[in-house]
């Protein structure tokens, strides 16, 4: 079937709210489609660029953000702090790996979370599931779970205010490598990582004193003091994303123009499916999760659609398969992609396999389970002589309780002290940095390629 922005109506599209209103949601995209881009198309071809040095080895990968980014906790010191939280991360790993970090944020517009059911049930009353913000509310009410296709405008305001601060900061000397202690974070301040943290940025602080003693420095060095960030979301809501897909004016291809980067899902990757064959029309880099479930035949028919010419960092599989299902089935699926000789860049998702519910009732993951998923990730790689790019986390700068165990030690019974999110819980500042330090001590050590 040929492209257009639109032909995936005629596909089954999963995971999709119903609009009562139909003739509303047409209005809402209509207008939505007349609003100034969020990203430029360039933007994404360096993106794509910089994904192309990940899958050779040169470059580390890590993307972080939300599970789903909520209107309500939307303000500058929430996006100040996960964007620093992201920069922390990315030193540890440069300094580890002697690589460039390609750093994503699930930021500016990831509003949309697919649901395992349509449903949800409270005190006997049977209610639609929340599905972000973008689509309905968290109340637990008739009328705020009602899909509302005026909430795709509110998600337009709050992705832009988000990306005109984020390049602020990226670009405005917020990044700077001079300013690398003031990105620690007060309620941080105690724990062992943090600690470890500053010992390293001393020793940064140190090397850019020597280089500015050479002439090396902010003025006539653009890496000293900026910073590329892009922005990713799970293109969940077609109708959004339909909204946002442009043809850029200097190639005439076409993009999405409200992120950099778009991921398809577990429960949405349906090679016959609407989210693929929308995927496949724009010229993003783009990522495919592989979770446990994956039949191999269908990820190759992936690939082929949305990869068809082989392009080098257009294509990103992130891999959600659990601490214990990875070790035993991983290696094969992995095994069968190498053979293609395909141009795949292999990132690892350790948050969705590893999700539980405690004995409190609270959803939670280990992060010793979260640690190990990313360590056999990186050993079944190196096994078979692959190349692991990098980590896609569910994070935070918020002081959260939400998954257990890190340098807080959070146990069970802690969760409900900060426990904040609506969906899927979150690593805290801590726990992050933790995370980092632990990956590069395996790098540093040969544990990793």
């Amino acid at each position: 079937m040929k492209w257009s922005k639109d032909s995936w109506k005629k596909f089954e599209a999963k995971q999709m709210p119903t609009y009562s209103d139909p003739e509303k949601l047409n209005q809402v995209v209509n207008n939505l489609s007349n609003l100034p881009p969020l990203i430029f198309a360039g933007e994404t071809r360096s993106l794509k660029t910089h994904i192309h040095q990940v899958q050779q080895g040169n470059a580390f990968y890590l993307q972080g953000g939300d599970c789903a980014e909520s209107f309500n906790e939307l303000n500058p010191n929430t996006i100040r702090d996960t964007f620093k939280l992201i920069l922390q991360m990315s030193v540890v790993l440069t300094y580890a790996t002697n690589k460039s970090v390609v750093k994503l944020g699930r930021m500016g517009g990831q509003f949309a979370k697919p649901r395992s059911s349509d449903f949800e049930e409270k005190n006997g009353e049977k209610l639609p599931s929340y599905r972000g913000d973008i689509i309905n509310s968290f109340e637990f009410n008739k009328e705020s779970r009602e899909p509302d296709p005026m909430r795709m405008l509110h998600a337009y305001n709050h992705s832009a205010s988000t990306l005109n601060l984020l390049r602020a900061f990226a670009q405005g000397g917020f990044a700077s490598l001079s300013k690398i202690n003031q990105w620690n974070l007060d309620f941080a301040d105690s724990f062992e990582t943090t600690k470890k943290y500053k010992a390293l940025s001393q020793k940064i602080e140190d090397s850019i004193k020597f280089m500015n003693a050479c002439g090396i420095n902010e003025q006539n060095t653009r890496v000293l003091k900026e910073t590329d960030f892009y922005t990713s979301h799970e293109a969940l809501l077609l109708p959004y994303e339909q909204a946002f897909t442009r043809i850029d004016s200097t190639t005439g291809d076409w993009y999405n123009v409200n992120s950099h980067f778009l991921w398809v899902g577990d429960r949405t990757r349906d090679p016959n499916g609407a989210h693929i064959h929308y995927l496949s029309g724009i010229k993003n880099p783009l990522g495919l999760k592989v979770g446990p479930s994956t039949n191999i035949d269908e990820l190759k028919k992936n690939i082929d659609i949305l990869n068809p010419e082989n392009e080098g960092g257009r294509l990103t599989l992130i891999v959600r398969m659990g601490a214990e299902k990875i070790k035993s089935v991983f290696p094969d699926i992995l095994s069968e992609i190498h053979k293609l000789g395909r141009n795949i860049t292999w990132v690892c998702d350790p948050m969705h396999g590893n999700t539980s519910t405690s004995n409190s009732g609270y959803k939670t993951r280990a992060t010793s389970n979260i640690f190990q998923e990313i360590q056999s990730f990186f050993e079944i790689h190196q096994s078979q002589g692959s190349i692991a790019g990098g980590v896609h986390l569910e994070l935070t700068g918020l002081n959260v309780t939400e998954c257990v165990g890190g340098p807080d030690d959070i146990k069970d019974e802690n969760l409900g002290d900060r426990y904040h999110t609506f969906c899927d819980p979150r690593l805290n500042v801590n726990q992050s940095l933790e995370l980092s330090f632990l990956l590069a001590d395996l790098i540093a050590n040969g544990d990793m390629i």
